[in-house]
């Protein structure tokens, strides 16, 4: 089992937004958090079939910070 950072955020038109951050260009969206969450597995389940013939992998080590901005 592979485990994946997944980025949730509201979208412009009122749809929830996910996004791989290690998949660059694997974002979905869905109406709920459970239809996001499901669009952006199937999402990642197609880039990860696909990426030996477009020749990327996963990076192998990875750290998720959140960094805090201003005042």
């Amino acid at each position: 089992m592979m485990e994946l950072p997944v980025v949730l955020r509201p979208g412009e038109d009122g749809f929830l937004v996910a996004e791989c951050p290690l998949i660059p260009g694997c974002i979905s969206q869905g109406r709920t958090r459970e239809e996001a969450l499901q669009n952006i597995r199937e999402a990642i389940d197609l880039c990860l079939e696909n990426r030996d013939a477009e020749g990327w992998s996963l990076p192998t080590e990875y750290e998720i910070v959140t960094l805090s901005l201003g005042g």
